[in-house]
């Protein structure tokens, strides 16, 4: 399918940087550079996949905008599998702006968010599942989340639905052949035939899914909150984790007003961590604010890191905060052990019966590093390692492979029931379906649309 509309986007982020990068891509698009692009060489002449330095010019102005390095790309060796030019000038996102306005006045479109990326999918060089794993590998923000991206955008996963949809579709052509012509001399397929392959083929699509809750911490992250009463080290806690000093950290209960968030890199697993303002009762009006956000982060928070003070011992405030959060994944501090001793740990202990805790001094840097070591614990059951396995990652390949093996689970009790194979055909077309709606094979256009809006201009 080819788009008769030429595209151009920036391709860079907005702000001052050395260099930024105009794409366009389309029948046109060779054609627009021409118009504005003077080089040593004339256009016509300057080969394939070369880098050519020249100024970009105004064609009625006469009046040069930028010196810059211009990439031409014919088709169909692109990204888009379309001509495709990219435009190397200074990164002022005024020169930007210069360069992509004389493009569109030229006869280019704006592109849509993701525009560049659905033309590679919609041209067939790449499938559905590898167009998510571009805007995913966007994101990442741990290397194992860039090696998962990186392994579904080579096809690893692509390469594994496909093979097992082509499974079904074979066995689909081979009841339908049996079914319409019983007459010819060919092969039977039985009923028994087809439950031993969905059996196998089940099995399959449940081991693609089975670490799927790792895949989804890899791309997704976890949301933790750091809660606890007024002055216990939870602002020190989010400086000790994120290195910096980004949160005031004083003796003064209640400096904390509003939640402070940073992503950190844990084990390989990002983790969006919230410090909140501590919980007490108060007649701060500000501070009272603060409070109320951080109930409202407890509810939507994956993991709480609730901190005692080991000095002061458990107390009723503890006690309260202990029982909103008993739904949770929680890990409990008991900081301040420099400043306490035995007995009184052992004293809070008593109250964290089945809790995971780690006696911990921020100041003394004690415990610090098994905070890490229960995260990846709790979430992952182990250490995440890609060598050797495709991780799946995304909610939509998960629901949609749990549809498939449903379906499949109906054609087995119609197996099972003793229905005709035409009726387990039924079942069959269904799991197929779902596992092309994964790849783009058999997916409806407002769900394409959908995908490739979440992606940036100019990707």
């Amino acid at each position: 399918m080819i788009n008769e509309d030429t595209i151009a986007a920036i391709s860079t982020p907005y702000g001052t940087g050395g260099i930024g990068i105009i794409r366009i891509s389309g029948n046109k698009a060779f054609e627009i550079v021409k118009t504005i692009f003077k080089g040593k060489k004339d256009f016509d002449e300057i080969k394939s996949h070369t880098i050519n330095y020249g100024k970009i010019v105004d064609p009625i102005k006469k009046e040069t905008i930028d010196e810059v390095l211009v990439t031409k790309m014919k088709k169909p060796n692109t990204f888009t599998r379309e001509d495709v030019i990219e435009i190397n000038c200074h990164g002022g996102i005024v020169v930007l702006k210069k360069i992509l306005d004389l493009v569109l006045k030229q006869g280019a479109k704006a592109a849509e968010p993701g525009e560049f990326t659905k033309r590679a999918f919609l041209n067939g060089r790449i499938d559905l599942s590898q167009a998510e794993a571009v805007i995913d590998l966007i994101n990442s923000k741990t290397d194992e989340s860039s090696k998962a991206s990186v392994n579904q955008l080579e096809g690893k996963l692509s390469f594994k639905i496909k093979t097992i949809r082509k499974r079904l579709v074979e066995m689909l052509a081979h009841i339908e052949v049996t079914v319409d012509y019983p007459e010819d001399d060919i092969e039977e397929i039985t009923g028994e035939k087809i439950y031993t392959e969905i059996i196998h083929i089940k099995e399959s699509l449940k081991n693609i899914t089975y670490n799927f809750e790792r895949g989804r911490i890899l791309r997704e992250g976890i949301d933790a909150v750091i809660v606890g009463r007024p002055n216990v080290g939870k602002s020190s806690l989010l400086n000790e984790l994120t290195g910096k000093n980004r949160a005031i950290v004083t003796d003064i209960p209640g400096t904390t007003r509003d939640i402070i968030e940073e992503y950190i890199n844990i084990n390989d697993i990002p983790v969006r961590i919230i410090d909140t303002a501590g919980i007490r009762e108060t007649e701060d009006a500000v501070e009272i604010i603060g409070v109320e956000k951080t109930h409202k982060a407890l509810e939507e928070a994956e993991l709480v890191i609730m901190m005692i003070d080991a000095e002061k011992g458990f107390t009723h405030e503890d006690s309260t905060i202990l029982k909103k959060i008993v739904t949770k994944k929680i890990i409990v501090l008991i900081n301040k052990i420099d400043k306490s001793n035995e007995d009184d740990i052992k004293n809070i202990e008593k109250h964290l019966e089945g809790i995971n805790y780690i006696k911990t001094s921020i100041k003394e840097e004690i415990g610090i590093e098994k905070i890490g070591e229960m995260i990846t614990k709790l979430f992952t059951k182990g250490e995440i390692n890609l060598n050797s396995q495709i991780l799946l990652t995304n909610v939509r390949h998960k629901n949609l492979i749990d549809k498939a093996i449903l379906s499949i689970d109906d054609a087995i009790k119609a197996y099972k029931s003793k229905m005709p194979l035409d009726l387990m055909s039924i079942d069959i077309v269904n799991a197929a379906d779902y596992l092309g709606q994964i790849t783009g094979e058999s997916v409806k256009d407002d769900v394409i649309n959908e995908i490739f809006s979440r992606f940036c201009l100019g990707k």
